[in-house]
């Protein structure tokens, strides 16, 4: 292949560091240098990345469903919830309100 070429011909060319030189050292070699540019500044991205990234993003969204499937089923048993307590609230104090009218008096447990 000729990238592997293409690297080595730049590196023995110009041993510093400088960038610019390295990314001007590619393209003097046309259609491959542009590529390879594109690709090292990750303009151009391998398939297998894509459908890595792809595959990662289904995996989040089909989580943030889920979770947002358990919340609603969540608040909705805590609506449950909180409509029994108000029906037990409102029996007793309709009990309550029944014994005070029969004029009954609670009996305290722990007297003699």
């Amino acid at each position: 292949m000729l990238i592997p070429e293409l690297l080595r011909l730049a590196a023995a060319e110009d041993s510093g560091t400088d960038v610019s030189k390295l990314i001007g050292q590619f393209l003097q070699y046309g259609i491959v240098g542009v590529v390879v540019v594109l690709m090292m500044t990750g303009v151009i991205v391998p398939r297998y990345m894509v459908t890595d990234l792809k595959a990662d993003r289904d995996k989040w969204r089909d989580a943030f469903e889920k979770e947002r499937q358990g919340r609603e089923l969540l608040q909705q048993q805590l609506a449950k919830a909180e409509e029994r307590g108000d029906v037990a609230v409102e029996q007793g104090k309709t009990l309550t309100h029944l014994l005070e009218e029969l004029d009954h008096r609670p009996q305290l447990h722990g007297s003699s």
